[in-house]
Protein backbone atom coordinates (compact mmCIF):
# COMPACT_ATOMS: atom_id res chain seq x y z
CA UNK A 1 0.00 0.00 0.00
CA UNK A 2 3.04 2.49 0.77
CA UNK A 3 4.56 1.64 -3.04
CA UNK A 4 0.86 2.82 -4.38
CA UNK A 5 0.49 5.81 -1.92
CA UNK A 6 4.19 6.85 -2.96
CA UNK A 7 2.98 6.80 -6.94
CA UNK A 8 0.27 8.80 -6.66
CA UNK A 9 1.45 11.22 -4.32
CA UNK A 10 4.53 11.71 -6.94
CA UNK A 11 1.75 12.15 -9.93
CA UNK A 12 0.11 14.92 -7.44
CA UNK A 13 3.76 16.82 -6.97
CA UNK A 14 2.79 16.82 -10.88
CA UNK A 15 0.03 18.41 -10.38
CA UNK A 16 1.21 20.82 -7.95
CA UNK A 17 4.40 21.91 -9.93
CA UNK A 18 2.01 23.06 -13.54
CA UNK A 19 -0.89 24.41 -10.99
CA UNK A 20 2.39 26.95 -9.73
CA UNK A 21 3.41 27.76 -13.04
CA UNK A 22 -0.53 28.28 -13.88
CA UNK A 23 -1.04 30.41 -11.12
CA UNK A 24 0.54 32.84 -12.22
CA UNK A 25 2.59 34.26 -9.01
CA UNK A 26 -0.47 33.04 -7.14
CA UNK A 27 -2.75 35.99 -8.50
CA UNK A 28 -5.08 33.22 -10.59
CA UNK A 29 -7.59 32.06 -7.57
CA UNK A 30 -8.46 28.22 -8.90
CA UNK A 31 -4.92 27.22 -10.10
CA UNK A 32 -3.50 28.55 -6.73
CA UNK A 33 -6.10 26.94 -4.62
CA UNK A 34 -4.91 23.68 -6.95
CA UNK A 35 -1.55 23.92 -5.90
CA UNK A 36 -2.22 24.39 -2.69
CA UNK A 37 -4.58 21.43 -2.64
CA UNK A 38 -2.40 19.14 -3.98
CA UNK A 39 0.54 20.29 -2.71
CA UNK A 40 -1.10 19.55 0.77
CA UNK A 41 -2.11 15.78 -0.28
CA UNK A 42 1.11 14.67 -2.08
CA UNK A 43 3.42 15.88 1.48
CA UNK A 44 0.26 13.69 3.15
CA UNK A 45 0.92 10.68 1.02
CA UNK A 46 4.71 10.96 0.91
CA UNK A 47 4.73 11.19 4.89
CA UNK A 48 2.25 8.01 5.34
CA UNK A 49 4.70 6.35 2.53
CA UNK A 50 7.65 7.08 4.45
CA UNK A 51 6.35 5.02 7.38
CA UNK A 52 7.23 2.02 5.50
CA UNK A 53 9.83 3.07 3.01
CA UNK A 54 13.24 4.32 3.74
CA UNK A 55 13.49 7.66 3.37
CA UNK A 56 16.41 8.07 0.86
CA UNK A 57 14.12 5.39 -1.05
CA UNK A 58 10.77 6.78 -0.74
CA UNK A 59 11.96 10.53 -1.32
CA UNK A 60 14.27 9.75 -4.65
CA UNK A 61 11.14 7.98 -5.74
CA UNK A 62 8.09 10.80 -5.41
CA UNK A 63 10.56 13.22 -6.90
CA UNK A 64 11.77 11.00 -9.66
CA UNK A 65 7.87 10.83 -10.29
CA UNK A 66 7.43 14.00 -9.56
CA UNK A 67 9.83 15.28 -12.21
CA UNK A 68 9.45 13.15 -15.03
CA UNK A 69 5.86 13.91 -14.97
CA UNK A 70 6.05 17.72 -15.08
CA UNK A 71 8.16 17.48 -17.90
CA UNK A 72 6.19 15.20 -19.79
CA UNK A 73 3.50 17.58 -19.18
CA UNK A 74 5.54 20.37 -20.36
CA UNK A 75 6.36 18.75 -23.69
CA UNK A 76 3.14 17.02 -24.24
CA UNK A 77 0.45 20.00 -22.83
CA UNK A 78 2.93 23.29 -22.70
CA UNK A 79 4.71 22.57 -26.24
CA UNK A 80 7.91 22.49 -24.26
CA UNK A 81 10.78 21.24 -26.89
CA UNK A 82 10.45 17.25 -26.88
CA UNK A 83 14.39 16.76 -27.99
CA UNK A 84 16.15 13.18 -28.08
CA UNK A 85 18.38 14.28 -25.35
CA UNK A 86 15.36 15.38 -23.15
CA UNK A 87 13.32 12.28 -23.42
CA UNK A 88 16.79 10.43 -23.00
CA UNK A 89 17.77 12.15 -20.05
CA UNK A 90 13.25 11.36 -18.39
CA UNK A 91 14.19 7.78 -19.23
CA UNK A 92 17.28 7.76 -17.05
CA UNK A 93 15.02 9.34 -14.38
CA UNK A 94 12.69 6.46 -15.06
CA UNK A 95 15.26 4.00 -15.12
CA UNK A 96 16.68 5.18 -12.05
CA UNK A 97 12.46 5.13 -10.35
CA UNK A 98 12.35 1.58 -11.15
CA UNK A 99 15.75 0.52 -10.16
CA UNK A 100 15.09 1.82 -6.84
CA UNK A 101 12.13 -0.39 -6.48
CA UNK A 102 13.31 -2.90 -7.56
CA UNK A 103 16.13 -2.78 -5.20
CA UNK A 104 14.39 -2.03 -2.67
Amino acid sequence: MAWIVLVLSGLLETVWAVALDRSAGFSRPLPSAVFAGSLVASMAGLAYALRDIPVGTGYAVWVGIGAAGTALVGMVALHEPATLPRIGCLLLVVAGVVGLKIFH
